[in-house]
């Protein structure tokens, strides 16, 4: 059985969570509601507080998505009662972030400005010129948000010049020696 799959999802105080025909689940909790629709084929069940995930069967298919099924319902508990966050730092000289509204502004050593609109349900908070904290209930959604803002000038080996996670390391080449 699956280790993941068959651990319960505890709901903590504050959350509601409604299943629906068809594996609608709907999270419902301080920071927001996420609605998402899984695999027909397993049995989503709610017993005293807690949210069950099993399987019919032991087909291969059927496994993978069990252990799936749990940590997406997991992922929607703990973003609508706590949230999610990534950190993103800029490196280089010049090369600084403001925000407008609801427009992220970034310069970024290119002879534009590249602006970047919050998608729904994401927010964008800067701290100084050069950390951008990207917010949500929505994991999926601020892990890809925050690697699209990265991919606008991803860091380089030679000077580490670029947009990085905080937590991420860059690992650095040696530039080239001239011969005499």
């Amino acid at each position: 059985m699956s280790r993941i799959g068959k651990q319960p999802v505890t709901i903590p105080a504050g959350v509601t969570v409604s299943i629906a025909d068809g594996n609608v689940v709907t999270v419902k909790g301080p920071k927001g509601e996420l609605v998402r629709q899984f695999a027909h084929e397993l049995t989503i069940t709610e017993e005293d507080g807690k949210i069950v995930v099993t399987r019919p069967n032991d087909l291969k298919r059927i496994k993978a998505l069990h252990g799936l099924t749990r940590t997406l319902i997991h992922n929607m508990v703990t973003g609508v009662s706590e949230g999610y966050q990534k950190v993103l730092e800029i490196n280089g000289v010049g090369y600084r972030a403001a925000k407008q509204g609801k427009k992220l502004v970034l310069n970024l050593g290119y002879s534009h400005p590249v602006e970047m609109e919050d998608p729904e349900g994401i927010e964008t908070v800067l701290e100084g010129q050069n950390k951008i904290f990207v917010k949500g209930i929505s994991k999926e959604k601020v892990g890809q948000y925050a690697a699209e803002i990265r991919m606008k000038r991803p860091p380089e080996p030679y000077k580490g010049k670029g947009i990085k996670y905080e937590t991420e390391t860059i690992r650095r080449k040696v530039g080239k020696t001239g011969k005499k």
